[in-house]
Order: structure tokens, then C-alpha cells, then sequence
């Protein structure tokens, strides 16, 4: 008799316990996907596949809100920052937009913004639709009207400098054209090739025996990273500009407005943006789109809706890793059929155990693919997939398919897969699958040695220097493995990187004398290293690897906590059993019991305790936390939200607080600055009162802050 798995059940049929369950397999399988495709640059699943997943954990979340976890994917944002420029942090974050793939989901969206809005339903709203361009993101910051800096999205914060090379692209200005250009002013848009373009390069690139791109959006990526500015220069590259990021003033108080204002600046604006006023002119538009998107001479994945006034956009503000006031209307997959010719297993710093389908290489959109992720053994049965099946597969964008379903009218292989029960590492360590609260089975296998695991311990060390967390340029996967392995300069803990110079100075063998290396690249390794010994502290928390804490999560401890010896203290007072302490990190928006477990049980480990004693011991400085800039009276302040707020939703008192500089915390602490307490506001209310701290009404708080009701 087979088990039932959270993963197989419709979600309007999950119980409670097998959501909580689902929820988590789809929380650690996400991960694996963006560190796989941010960090290693090999990346597992198509972005049809992607989003699915995503589609599937915001429904879970929406039916069962209370079970919305710390580290859930709904809360990470954007891509990680490559390593080869130097960093620019956003002064304002270039998120990423939320996705809707049937024309339900669109009119949903618009219904969510008249809700927010409290509009009636005859009430009209404009949206600003135009086609979402697959390119590289760029943000290019103009003062006084010159250019002077363009940075990459990168992780959303953090981006890459690539100043010189934009500087030789025709369609981005030098100098913003007209009067009344604001003082400082960041333009944003698109970085792409046409696809006249692209063969004509990959045609010169193949003759002169140079490398060739799997499809325009690659080539564009690859162009604008290039270390000479000259070979970016003669490679043809496109701008579109469709947004911004700080400005000292705003010239138009529309969408609209502004793609017209960037237009008289000398900027190139996407001549489809059409201005829609319902959810059916919206679809309408998609299908036209979809239509003539063959004939368009640059790759376009969907079309892209955003509310057109400015000022209900603000109202509206963000959800974590994305804007509630647009949304991204994507294309479906594209399919093709090929052979599986091996299963491989990946073993993750985790233990989990995951299964990749070998195909034989098959073109699908223009790109050959060799691989896709199986997810788990529970997945290879539900399909039925054997060795030496025809599979069919499906990719949307540039990146590995997924694997749909057997081609039961093909050959089909000998025998049945057997997933394996025990760890491929030298230990054969048995692998188990946790259970939930309501003792169902997990879908995820999972490797019990721990630490003593070397892929486990390798992949700590992989994930510790990844581009999110410390991004030492030069020491990659692979250099990873050779120092795990080498006898003369091993690599075992985090700290053991940056003793690497000193011993490879007291040492016979000379690491520059080793194959793979040399006098320059060591001198540059031991570098980068050096240059890392200063580490802002969101990523110091990120990369010590405590599960549950990702990037969202970590960002929110470092700004909670403002220094690393405030977060570390707490966490040992936590791993301790304090109570108090316990109580502070539990109130901390977006941190619960899975978060505060987990920081509790790796510092209660004194080996894990020691390993980040040492390697604090070897930096220089841990970057405090940047606080918000803003002067508003909440700034910097902790806010509590209760009762049955009557003059704004809670997401709207969220995004208004959080707007203002404010933290917005789930429960009241003795960190608690203000409660603003609605009618039927009940034990939060009397603890706050209990605690000294400030009650606020609605009319109180929007006197506080100076402004109205929205």
C-alpha cells in the first residue's frame, strides 16, 4: 500500500498537517533552484516549472495563512550579484514581479488592487501594459543629468557596476535631454539584443572559432559582462527604459507619464505600451501580444501590468519580494521529447538527496538541454520513469526542462528505478524522510551523517561562499572541493579560508605550484579573500547556513538586531533556553517558532558555536546593519497593528509603516514602540498597556506620522 504525499494532493484538498508539510518540501526544493541557478550557474528546472512551484506555495499560503513559513519563497527576492565587478547597493531595491499564467489569475489581480484600494467596482483604474523584454535588468543613476553609475538587479540590493560598458550602448544617453531634469534621478530598464543581432554575432563568433550563446538574452548577459568595454562595444546592445529607482523629484505622477518623460530625456520606450482600463482590455492585450510575438525582432516570455497613478501605487506598496500594484502576465512552455539516459543523485549541504534526469540533448526554443530535475523519489513513481525512456519535457526561458511524462507509445526501459536508501558518501549512511506534525511522510530524502557527511560539509563551505552570502571572487565550487580534499591546505570550516595565505607562506608545497594554478591567480585569490574580511552582516547571518534562515529572513534578524554582537549574544541567550530572548526574535515580523528553533539549535551545538567563534576571530569588521535613512517620527520605531482596523487594511498599515522606516513586528515585545489598537483589540492590547507601551488609534497614528487616511 502506497502513502499519500502532500506534493500529489490538489491543494483545495490538503488537510492542515499535509499543507505544513508541502509547504516546507516546497520552501527547501525553491531554494535548491535559486542556488543552483544563482550561485553555481546551473540552474535545474524551466521557468514554467519555476513558477509552478511558486504558484502552488502562494496557494497553500493563502488557504492556510497561519502556516506561512520563515523562509518561505514568497518572502525571498530577486537574483544574486556575479563575481567578476565590483558591487553597487540600490538605494532603492529592484524587485521582482509576481506572475500570473491564466487569465483567471489576471483578473484576480485586478480585483486585489480594487479591494486594497477600497474602490467600487464601477470605479475605473488605468494600467500601464507593455511586453516584458528578456534581457538583463539595469539600473543607471543620472545626477544633475549626466550619467555616472549602471548596476545590474543582482540579488535586488546588491548589483554589479558596470558603468564602463553601459557607457558604450547608443540607446542610453550620456546626458538627459530637456529642462527640469531632477537632481538625482535613476532610470531602469531593459538590456537586450535583437534577434538579428544575436545570428548575425553567433555567425562572427563561429567563424572566428569564438564562443557561441544559447539565444539572445545570453548573448545580451555575456556582452554586457565583459572585462573590455571595446568587445562590449562592438557587440549590438538595446535599452529599453520602463522604470526607476530614486528620484529627487518625480516629473509625472503616472506610469504613463513617466515612459513618455523618459522618452523626451532620449531614452527608447517599447512603442506596444498601451494604457488598459479593465482586466478584459488587459487579457486582450496579452493575446495580441501573444499573436505577433513570433514577428517581433527581440524575445519577449509574457506582458507585463502595472496600476498606472502613482499615488495608488505608493498606497499600495510591496509584499516581500515583490510590488502588489503589477504583475507579470507570462506565455505558456514550450515542449520536445528525448531519451533519459541516467539518473543522477545530488546531495545538497542539507543532506537531501535529489534526483536530475540525464537526457539526450534535444533543442527546444532554440536551446539544447542535457538535464532536468526529478524532485524526489515520490515524483520518479508518480511518472513512472524508468532509464531509457522517451520523455516528453517542457522549457520556458533559458534554463533546464522539466520532465512532463512518459511517452507510453515509445520503448520503454527494462526495470523500474530504485531510489536509493542509503548516502553515496563513504559512510553509507541510511536516508530518512522527516515527518510532519501529523505523522506523514516527508517527500525529501535525506542523508543522517550530518556534518560528518563530506557532501554535506562541502556544501556548507559552497553555500558559505556563494555570491549572497560571503562571494570571495575565485573560489568557486570547484576550488572548494580541491581545498575539502587537498592535504597541504585543507579546508574544512570557514575559517580555515582565511588562514589559507599564512599557511600556504609556512608551507613547502606552494599553492602557486599546484595545477589549476599560479602566482597570479593565488595573489589574486589570497586577495579577495582579504577583501572579505569586512562582511555586512545580513550576510554574515545568511552564510553560516542555519536552516530556515535565508536571505529574507537573515535581512530581517540583521535589521532587527542592528550588529553581530547583539544577534550573537541573543542567540546564545536563545540556544540557553531564555525565555525573554526567545520572546524578542519570536516578535520580529516574518520570524517564528521554525526560525527561532532552528537559531536555537545550531548555536546550542558547541561545534557550531566554535566554528563561528573562529572565523569572527579572522575578519576584520561585521557591518552593522544600514538602519532607514528616512527622519519620519517612526522611523526606526517598532509598530504593532491589532484589532479591526476601520480607516486601512493591515496590509495597508504594513506597507504605510513600513514606507515611513518603520519595523512592523506580529506580537508586542518590551522592543514595542507603538500598538495601534482598532475596535475589538484584545490580549495585545492588554500586554501593551501592561508593558508601557504607546496605544495609538488610527486618527493618533495618522497624527503621529502627518498624514491623512488613504
Amino acid at each position: 500500500m502506497t502513502s499519500k504525499h502532500p506534493h500529489t494532493t490538489p491543494v483545495d484538498a490538503l488537510t492542515a498537517d499535509e499543507a505544513a508539510a508541502e509547504l516546507a518540501r516546497l520552501a527547501e526544493e525553491i531554494a535548491g533552484h535559486d542556488a543552483r541557478y544563482y550561485q553555481e550557474d546551473a540552474p535545474s528546472v524551466s521557468d514554467a516549472e519555476y513558477d509552478a512551484l511558486r504558484q502552488r506555495n502562494a496557494a497553500i499560503e493563502a488557504r492556510f495563512p497561519a502556516l506561512i513559513r520563515e523562509n518561505s519563497p514568497s518572502r525571498k527576492v530577486g537574483a544574486a550579484p556575479s563575481r567578476g565587478f565590483a558591487k553597487v547597493r540600490h538605494a532603492v531595491p529592484m524587485l521582482s514581479l509576481d506572475n500570473a499564467f491564466a487569465d483567471e489569475e489576471v483578473e484576480e489581480f485586478v480585483a486585489r488592487v480594487r479591494r486594497f484600494l477600497r474602490l467600487a467596482d464601477d470605479a475605473p483604474v488605468a494600467f500601464s501594459a507593455e511586453p516584458k523584454i528578456d534581457g538583463l535588468s539595469m539600473s543607471l543613476r543620472y545626477e544633475s543629468g549626466r550619467l555616472v553609475s549602471a548596476a545590474t538587479r543582482g540579488d535586488g540590493f546588491e548589483g554589479e557596476d558596470v558603468t564602463a560598458n553601459i557607457r558604450t550602448l547608443d540607446d542610453v544617453p550620456k546626458l538627459l535631454k530637456g529642462r527640469g531634469v531632477p537632481p538625482v534621478c535613476e532610470v531602469r530598464g531593459e538590456v537586450y539584443m535583437t534577434k538579428t543581432a544575436f545570428l548575425a554575432l553567433n555567425a562572427r563568433q563561429a567563424a572566428a572559432g569564438g564562443q557561441i550563446f544559447a539565444n539572445p538574452r545570453n548573448s545580451a548577459a555575456g556582452s554586457l559582462r565583459q572585462k573590455d568595454p571595446a568587445v562590449t562595444a562592438s557587440r549590438p546592445l538595446g535599452f529599453f527604459a520602463y522604470a526607476w529607482g530614486e528620484m529627487s523629484t518625480m516629473p509625472a505622477d503616472s506610469q504613463s507619464g513617466m515612459i513618455a518623460w523618459f522618452e523626451r530625456c532620449g531614452f527608447k520606450t517599447n512603442p506596444l505600451t498601451r494604457r488598459c482600463d479593465s482586466a478584459e482590455a488587459l487579457v486582450a492585450f496579452h493575446r495580441e501580444i501573444g499573436l505577433n510575438r513570433a514577428t517581433l525582432d527581440y524575445d519577449i516570455d509574457g506582458v507585463v501590468y502595472k496600476v498606472d497613478r502613482l499615488d495608488w501605487q505608493e498606497r499600495l506598496g510591496f509584499v516581500s519580494r515583490s510590488p502588489r500594484w503589477a504583475i507579470a502576465h507570462k506565455f505558456p512552455a514550450e515542449k520536445a521529447t528525448t531519451v533519459l539516459n541516467d539518473i543522477e543523485i545530488q546531495v545538497g549541504r542539507t543532506g537531501a538527496h535529489t534526483p536530475v534526469a540525464k537526457l539526450e540533448p534535444v533543442t527546444v526554443g532554440g536551446v539544447v538541454v542535457q538535464n532536468a530535475t526529478l524532485h524526489n523519489a515520490d515524483e520518479i513513481a508518480r511518472l513512472g520513469v524508468r532509464i531509457g525512456d522517451t520523455v516528453e519535457i517542457q522549457r520556458a526561458g533559458d534554463v533546464i526542462p522539466q520532465v512532463v511524462r512518459v511517452v507510453e507509445e515509445r520503448p520503454r526501459g527494462a526495470t523500474p528505478y530504485a531510489f536509493p536508501t542509503i548516502c553515496k558518501c563513504e559512510l553509507k549512511t541510511p536516508l530518512v524522510r522527516e515527518t510532519t506534525a501529523g505523522g506523514e511522510e516527508g517527500a525529501i530524502a535525506r542523508c543522517t551523517g550530518e556534518f560528518a557527511c563530506p557532501y554535506q560539509k562541502v556544501e556548507h563551505l559552497r553555500h558559505f561562499v556563494s555570491r549572497r552570502a560571503f562571494d570571495i571572487e575565485g573560489l568557486g565550487e570547484k576550488q572548494i572541493a580541491f581545498f575539502f580534499a587537498d592535504e597541504d591546505l585543507p579546508v574544512g570550516e570557514p575559517a580555515d579560508i582565511f588562514t589559507l595565505a599564512r599557511r600556504d607562506e609556512q608551507n613547502f608545497k606552494k599553492l602557486k605550484d599546484k595545477e589549476g594554478f599560479g602566482s597570479l591567480s593565488v595573489k589574486n585569490l589570497f586577495e579577495a579573500i582579504d577583501a572579505r574580511r569586512t562582511i555586512a552582516l545580513e550576510r554574515m547571518i545568511y552564510a553560516l547556513g542555519i536552516r530556515h534562515v535565508g536571505e529574507t529572513t537573515a535581512r530581517q534578524l540583521a535589521r532587527a538586531y542592528g550588529s553581530w554582537e547583539a544577534f550573537f549574544a541573543a542567540a546564545k541567550r536563545i540556544a540557553a533556553g531564555d525565555a525573554e530572548a526567545r520572546g524578542d526574535m519570536d516578535a520580529i515580523d516574518q520570524i517564528g517558532d521554525a526560525v527561532v528553533d532552528a537559531v536555537a539549535k545550531y548555536f546550542g551545538e558547541s561545534h557550531n558555536e566554535g566554528v563561528v567563534e573562529r572565523l569572527v576571530g579572522e575578519l576584520n569588521e561585521i557591518v552593522d546593519s544600514e538602519q532607514p535613512k528616512t527622519t519620519t517620527p517612526v522611523a526606526g520605531k517598532t509598530v504593532v497593528f491589532t484589532g479591526a482596523l476601520e480607516k486601512m487594511t493591515r496590509d495597508e498599515a504594513k506597507a504605510m509603516a513600513e514606507r515611513l522606516g518603520a519595523k512592523v513586528a506580529g506580537s508586542v515585545s518590551k522592543k514595542t514602540d507603538f500598538l495601534v489598537a482598532g475596535p475589538g483589540a484584545g490580549s495585545k492590547l492588554a500586554k501593551a498597556r501592561d508593558a508601557g507601551v504607546v496605544v495609538l488609534t488610527e486618527d493618533e497614528w495618522f497624527a503621529l506620522v502627518g498624514e491623512s487616511a488613504p
